[in-house]
């Protein structure tokens, strides 16, 4: 383990990875632990209620005519987010976004952001009184106002958005929306909620992915509250943002990818910014107390028994504001060629057991798919393996939303039936939550 000392939070990095490789191996794995500690915050409950100058939210609430159907639905929404507004801590900068198939910046207005306090918070419950649901629905739109929020605040660094939607993005052209998602990618995150069971979980999965955050199902919307007091909880809870995850190899070294594995799946390779010769970032987003898992692979040309090597160095990075960037912490991943049989194929239980979560993932996916598909044997196959790995790996949130799905006959075997009548909430629900993770058991 490195640490760095600096200001609060301070960050770890532990490698854990089998550093042996037979003759001729090229390929390195390692799983990285990066844990920020002594944020302000405690189980994501914000310490300091002066804290917040540096942050800004900003919430984006569907309002479009089918958030009318049943009535509850948006009155449920309007009150989930007074109990959001409720818990923006003192000092953080806010606003409310009604979003139809246009953008509207019910409070405060005028295109700025309020600074939360027991008058602006009473001001913001009271506006969102005013909302009605009518219009279609343009999430690109909503997306481009709140980024036009918060560049209004240059000062803040830290930028999140909550976004709610009961249904899918039809008022505007999938492009729009692409171009929109490269916009605000690096420059805010958001966390996306679908209520009821209209919504698309690859379309908010993909807006959630680029923009660092999360997307969950709320089928009811009696539910809303208590979901977006513990978004809210979460957000208040970070203390630093744009942090990166710095990659350098050694030459003829090649990083094959990087992924998030914990808390949930994210594929990070496609978002490398080149870092000087050797070298390169991957966003990691905003921090507070927590600690997450990434999968490094790394190809290095191959060597004889007895050589050794060092992989790969891993740093973590903040920008500072006079265009350094401080160095939060440190560690290596190592090569070493060997002919004894026994260390060069035991695999890291770490890489093991997140390569098995990834293929958790993908069989949940591509069996419910081949589900909507019709294709019932590929869909019986594919999340019987999933039931399999959720068993082996001790996944008890997945496998119980899989037992919702199918009739597990042998979890050790993956042999499953498909339930009849499986509620679209059930299925959406486990399509949704696929890619939470969990870590190795101890």
């Amino acid at each position: 383990m490195a640490v760095l000392s600096r200001s609060h939070p301070s960050f770890s990095v532990d490698i854990f990875q089998n550093e042996y490789l037979a003759e001729g191996a090229r390929e390195v794995n390692a799983i990285v632990t990066v844990t920020a500690t002594g944020g302000g915050t405690s189980g994501g409950q914000p310490l300091a209620r002066d804290a917040g100058a540096a942050a800004a939210v900003v919430i984006m609430v569907d309002c479009s005519g089918s958030m009318d159907y049943p009535a509850a639905k948006l009155r449920n929404a309007r009150e989930a987010t007074a109990v959001a507004v409720d818990t923006i801590r003192d000092g953080v900068a806010f606003a409310v976004v009604a979003g139809t198939h246009e953008a509207k910046d019910v409070y405060p207005g005028g295109g700025k952001l309020a600074i939360a306090d027991q008058a602006t918070r009473a001001q913001a419950k009271e506006a969102l009184r005013k909302l009605t649901a009518n219009g279609g629905t343009a999430i690109g739109t909503w997306l481009t106002k709140a980024k036009q929020l918060f560049e209004s605040r240059a000062d803040i660094a830290i930028r999140h958005g909550i976004l709610l939607t009961d249904g899918r993005n039809e008022h505007e052209k999938a492009a729009d929306l692409e171009r929109v998602l490269g916009q605000a990618a690096g420059f805010f995150t958001v966390d996306c909620r679908g209520v009821g069971t209209d919504w698309e979980v690859t379309e908010l999965r993909k807006i959630a992915s680029a923009l660092l955050g999360t997307v969950d199902i709320v089928a009811e919307p009696s539910g809303l509250a208590e979901d977006f007091q513990q978004m809210m909880v979460q957000a208040m809870g970070k203390q630093v943002a744009d942090v990166a995850l710095r990659v350098w190899t050694p030459a003829n070294a090649v990083v094959k990818f990087v992924k998030q594995v914990t808390p949930n799946l994210e594929d990070l390779t496609d978002r490398r910014a080149d870092a000087g010769p050797r070298a390169g970032d991957y966003p990691t987003g905003s921090w507070g107390d927590e600690s997450r898992d990434y999968h490094v692979c790394v190809e290095v040309p191959a060597a004889e028994v007895g050589n050794e090597m060092l992989a790969a160095r891993i740093s973590l990075l903040l920008p500072q504001p006079d265009g350094t960037t401080e160095v939060l912490s440190q560690g290596l991943v190592r090569a070493v060629w060997t002919d004894d049989l026994a260390s060069s194929t035991r695999i890291s239980p770490q890489v093991a057991h997140f390569t098995g979560q990834a293929e958790l993932a993908s069989s949940i996916q591509e069996g419910l798919e081949a589900h909507r598909a019709g294709d019932v044997d590929l869909a019986t196959a594919k999340l019987g393996a999933a039931v399999r790995i959720a068993h082996r790996t001790g996944n008890e949130s997945t496998f119980k939303l899989l037992q919702k799905v199918v009739d597990v006959v042998d979890p050790k075997e993956g042999t499953v039936r498909f339930r009849k009548n499986v509620s679209e909430a059930d299925s959406m629900t486990l399509d949704t939550r696929s890619t939470k993770t969990v870590r190795v058991k101890k």
